[in-house]
């Protein structure tokens, strides 16, 4: 009878549900003991896995749950053992369990998910695994938290029979715990459980192209929720936004041509959003140009990736000023975006409308591996280079930050940082829009008064920001400004103990600081609320591998190389422009040099030390810029500092130091050298005094201004 009602259910599922299985179930060795772990999206999750798996498993359920009488009834047709989860011994069970043979089921988080995302992964599981040497079996449920059988807020998209994808994962092993006591050896193995979890919501996320990503988001989320907002009276949903992408894409058709590199010169605003997925529905790859580069940087941009048409916006070239710097920009079409809505025609309004009906058949599914859009390095270390980031690296990014942070449809995220810059692109705008999430989008990082009054006026939850751009904000913020956030996460730069406890003591908010490059997505490493740890950068994210290669000359740490399907697909050079240069680097093929000096403890947790060419050889010795800027700190907490370096003819180089205290001296320095127990050759040669350190359009310090002004 059991096997008759599960085939009828199973049949009822497969017509509703139209569920799909992803992946195979690998076949089971004799003797092997089998763990199946899968995320908690709603109360069909249990029901979805006895039907579809092709095993006989136990279930482990709460023994609240199994003893309600609904439950009780479908728990009838599987085998199950109830456990108290806040019983010390509970886990004693499943261990004499998985030691008889039978395979388990269990779901770590131990409840449905609130927020649609990935919740707290409990230990007792993973040791369970590790003590019987368990084979471990992930399974990604997706789909189940847009049902009305999910715990997630009313914010988040409901529908009465979605699509439901099985997600079978690769098997895995929890190595055995290595920790001196019991309680550090459980919680060892809960890291390794929470880390497989976390790459199984990664690994299963689909391959496909940002619009149709895009398009997907516009079908789960709904045409009429809000999406996007700037400092335009109108907000825009996700339908609204749609046909925007559709008109731009019609529009831009007539002066491009698909595969050609297009430079995108525009605000941090709606529009350009539109423009970037309208470009990419046509086939064409975005270029999107540093407007705060000046003239001479933006040319060496379009030469290297070969762009010979740029759009930008009349109003903005006035706004910021810049008629000078756009004509002087040699062998490149200029087009308006006021020019090309006056020569939207009946037939193309008509051509939108129907687009808009039926938009799968104008946004079909494409190569991932193409490239999405192609952003510039800064030129502080010479001419900028062209990054080419496929699809499929900025989707993978997206994927990886949804595997460890909960951004969902409840969030209100306020992007300040421009969208030339890979974390306000990928960060602020990419990851909220394929999340749910709104966006206010805002043209500029430095209005330190304003930025404050708009994340209390919009009933912001979610804000990206550099050190420096953060430190200015809580010094012109209210206190109770920032009383809706619940993350601020910092990149671009080293976050300041200074900042860090300022945002602590006025809004009692931590802040959480990641770690990137361009060359990635950006985003490598972050700390988040399950793993942080103060003064590093967080852990690597799932699908990304590193090697750390030691620096001749440097003692603690090395130098880091990655790789992963977030990486870039290569560089394009001013000296072979429109050429592909793909990732290469000292650990091999496909592997990126960071340029940064790191370490990563045995938990995972990466350090930065300094960037390599931030690194003085003084007297034979490699002094690290960082370090000297937080010896300065530490001697005068209160202002701002950067160091750079000078050739010295006696001891190869000499630091200087930038500083906006006028009391700062070298006794000073020296005194607070001594207190840390650092050499005299980390106190700087000279203090240079001034008003405002030079920043780049990113929230970065601008060093090549610095290093020209202590060479001059």
């Amino acid at each position: 009878m059991r096997k008759v009602l599960k085939l009828l259910l199973k049949t009822v599922f497969s017509l509703l549900f139209r569920v799909r299985i992803s992946g195979t179930l690998p076949r089971r060795q004799p003797g092997q003991r089998l763990l199946i772990v899968a995320n908690h999206e709603s109360f069909l999750d249990g029901m979805l896995l006895g039907l579809f798996l092709p095993l006989d498993p136990v279930f482990v359920v709460n023994t609240g749950i199994a003893k309600r009488p609904l439950f009780s009834l479908v728990l009838g047709l599987v085998d199950h053992l109830a456990v108290d989860p806040t019983h010390p011994l509970a886990m004693r069970r499943v261990v004499k369990l998985l030691e008889s043979g039978r395979p388990v089921v269990i779901f770590p988080e131990g409840r449905i998910t609130t927020t649609g995302c990935l919740m707290k992964v409990y230990d007792g599981p993973a040791f369970a695994a590790a003590r019987t040497g368990a084979t471990i079996l992930p399974v990604r449920i997706d789909g189940a938290s847009r049902t009305y059988f999910s715990r997630v807020s009313g914010h988040y998209p409901k529908s009465l029979l979605p699509q439901l994808t099985l997600s079978i994962q690769p098997p895995v092993r929890i190595p055995a715990p290595l920790g001196l006591t019991a309680k550090s050896r459980r919680k060892e193995a809960g890291e390794h459980l929470r880390k497989i979890m976390q790459h199984m919501l990664f690994a299963s996320h689909p391959r496909q192209t940002l619009p149709a990503a895009f398009l997907n988001a516009v079908s789960i989320y709904g045409r009429n929720r809000a999406c996007l907002e700037d400092m335009k009276p109108s907000r825009l949903s996700y339908g609204d936004t749609l046909k925007m992408v559709l008109a731009l894409s019609r529009l831009t058709s007539r002066i491009t041509r698909p595969g050609e590199t297009v430079g995108v010169l525009m605000p941090s605003a709606a529009t350009t959003l539109g423009l970037l997925l309208g470009l990419q529905t046509g086939g064409c790859v975005p270029a999107m140009l540093n407007f705060t580069a000046g003239a001479e940087g933006m040319q060496s941009a379009c030469h290297a990736a070969c762009i010979h048409t740029l759009i930008t916006s009349r109003a903005f070239i006035e706004k910021a000023k810049l008629e000078l710097v756009v004509a002087a920009l040699k062998g490149i079409e200029l087009h308006y975006l006021e020019d090309l809505r006056a020569q939207m025609t009946l037939a193309d309004k008509l051509w939108v409308a129907l687009a808009v009906l039926l938009p799968r058949r104008v946004i079909r599914a494409g190569d991932p591996e193409q490239p999405a859009v192609v952003l510039f390095t800064s030129g502080t270390e010479g001419k900028p280079k062209g990054v080419v980031l496929s699809h499929r690296a900025l989707l993978a990014n997206v994927a990886q930050i949804r595997a460890v942070i909960d951004i969902n449809p409840t969030d209100k995220v306020l992007n300040v940082l421009p969208l030339f810059h890979s974390f306000g692109l990928t960060g602020g705008a990419l990851l909220p829009m394929l999340s749910g999430a709104e966006t206010v989008l805002y043209p500029t990082p430095l209005h330190y008064k304003v930025i404050p009054e708009l994340a209390y006026d919009r009933n912001c939850t979610v804000l990206y920001g550099t050190s420096t751009f953060l430190g200015q904000y809580a010094r012109n913020a209210h206190g109770y400004d920032f009383h809706k956030l619940r993350y601020v996460i910092a990149g671009a730069e080293k976050l300041a103990d200074s900042v860090r406890v300022a945002w602590v003591e006025k809004f009692g908010i931590r802040i959480l600081e990641g770690y990137g490059a361009t060359e990635t997505a950006p985003v490598l490493a972050v700390n988040t609320p399950m793993a942080y740890q103060a003064g590093s950068v967080g852990q690597l994210l799932p699908g990304i591998e590193a090697q750390v290669i030691a620096v001749p000359g440097i003692e603690r740490g090395g130098m880091l190389h990655v790789r992963g399907p977030n990486l870039m697909s290569g560089y394009m050079r001013f000296e072979a422009p429109g050429l592909l240069d793909p990732p290469a680097s000292e650990a091999g093929d496909g592997w990126y040099n960071t340029g940064d000096v790191v370490e990563i403890d045995p938990a995972g947790f990466v350090s930065i030390l300094g960037r390599v060419k931030r690194f003085a050889k003084i007297a034979g010795e490699m002094v690290s810029l960082e370090g000297v800027e937080r010896l300065a700190v530490t001697a005068s907490p209160e202002w701002a500092h950067a160091a750079t370096s000078i050739a010295d003819e006696k001891r190869g180089e000499a630091i200087i130091l930038f500083s906006t205290d006028p009391g700062l001296t070298r006794e000073r320095l020296q005194l607070a050298a001594r207190e840390r127990g650092l050499p005299e050759i980390a106190v700087p040669r000279a203090i240079r005094l001034l008003d405002a350190l030079p920043v780049l359009g990113t929230g970065k310090t601008d060093y090549q201004t610095l290093k020209a002004m202590a060479a001059a």
